[in-house]
């Protein structure tokens, strides 16, 4: 496909975890990776450019949220999501079905689609999979997302199944409005050409190993450009995620893209790069940095305990970022104290070094064949003690 091509560098033999780089239309992202997540077209409590200096290859935004404010036509003609927000490198859209399963009552899901109420103000909608499709492709990112149905924890087989043969039945649809658009549409000023726009499939079938292998191999057959595994973090321990994980990337094709959609901490990041997976997202970096909780090299820290009051040192004295460099956690935890916005703007700075530090990390010792002991030091609960049904 124009514009976009995976391909697999390096691989540890031991774990399974790839070094790859994915090429998109709007410059190419080292794997694994982690995307920010900017839901309304910006990464909260970070600017672009401290992205940029960062170094964040990629970020995300929502179908769903863009689609209520502004509305896909505004951003179309500002010139996409890339000049409407300012942002030169890729972008992945999230088609909007987690943000509708998270405000249930408000939606009425069928087999078309789903109606559903603004939580804005209340004004009636209604949203299927070619028209998530349709607004994703006017939004103009680079990766965009199949609409699905995001299965709730815990859900029976039966109630399960039905929930994966609706997001199947969707994303057959999706693919059907992409490949229109992309043989006949007009291209839209401002956003990229459908040709380059890179259609993943979602992989769902609650927590039932074999409706997530039967899940993964019907969507092989539609032969897309990448796949994700998504209906995870939504309320399952974590051991039952990593034994989703486990159960479900081996599935997915060798030659295109991973993506674990919504999971997790580092220490989680390390262990699905040991599974497979390329692509990452998750809002802990910067939701939990507004709330005063750091990541570090030696496990999390809130600067809101009293025992950071008087101490001079940085947040992480193994971290390199400028926050590091220049603050100490005295100031920073009375910056969270006096209600000052510069504690949540530093913690997120700060956050998302360590996240994209990680995957850094990751990436180098993966080429030099050094992934393995980064591999065992991430803790994780085991896949095995999680009872993932069959």
């Amino acid at each position: 496909m124009a514009g976009f091509r995976f391909e697999v560098l390096a691989q540890d033999a031991a774990t399974g975890a790839r070094r790859g780089r994915l090429h998109t239309p709007h410059g190419t992202i080292e794997t694994p990776a982690f995307m920010p997540v900017g839901t309304r077209a910006s990464v909260k409590a970070a600017s672009q450019a401290d992205l940029e200096a960062l170094g964040a290859e990629i970020i995300l935004a929502n179908t769903y949220h863009l689609f209520l404010r502004p509305g896909a036509e505004l951003i179309r003609e500002l010139g996409g999501l890339h000049g409407f927000m300012a942002w030169p490198r890729p972008m992945l859209t999230d088609s909007g079905g987690y943000q509708i399963f998270s405000l249930a009552a408000l939606a009425k899901v069928d087999d078309e689609g789903v109606t559903f109420r603004s939580h804005l103000d209340g004004a009636a909608h209604r949203l299927t999979p070619e028209l998530a499709t349709q607004v994703q492709m006017e939004l103009g990112a680079d990766i965009i997302m199949a609409f699905d149905e995001c299965t709730a924890y815990p859900a029976g087989e039966a109630a399960a199944r039905r929930s994966m043969e609706r997001t199947l039945r969707w994303a057959e649809r999706c693919r059907r409005a992409w490949e229109e658009a992309g043989r006949g549409a007009a291209i839209r000023r401002g956003a990229a050409p459908p040709a380059e726009q890179a259609l993943f499939g979602i992989v769902q079938g609650g927590m039932h190993e074999t409706l997530r292998r039967e899940c993964a191999a019907r969507l092989r057959a539609l032969d897309l450009p990448g796949y994700a595994i998504g209906g995870l973090s939504v309320g399952e321990p974590r051991a039952l995620t990593a034994a989703v994980v486990a159960a479900t990337a081996p599935e997915l094709p060798a030659d295109r893209p991973r993506y674990l959609m919504g999971v997790g901490r580092p220490e989680e990041l390390i262990r699905y790069a040991g599974m497979g997976i390329d692509l990452f997202d998750c809002v802990l970096p910067t939701r939990n940095g507004r709330n005063g909780e750091a990541f570090t090299s030696e496990g999390t820290i809130s600067i809101k305990n009293a025992r950071h009051a008087r101490d001079p040192g940085p947040l992480d004295p193994q971290c390199a970022c400028a926050v590091c460099r220049r603050y100490s956690r005295a100031y920073l935890r009375h910056l969270f104290q006096s209600g000052e916005v510069l504690a949540a703007m530093l913690h997120t700075y700060h956050n998302l070094h360590h996240y994209l530090d990680t995957m850094r990390q990751v990436r180098h010792a993966i080429e030099l064949g050094e992934f393995l002991p980064m591999h065992a030091a991430a803790r994780l609960p085991a896949p095995g003690s999680a009872g993932l049904q069959p």
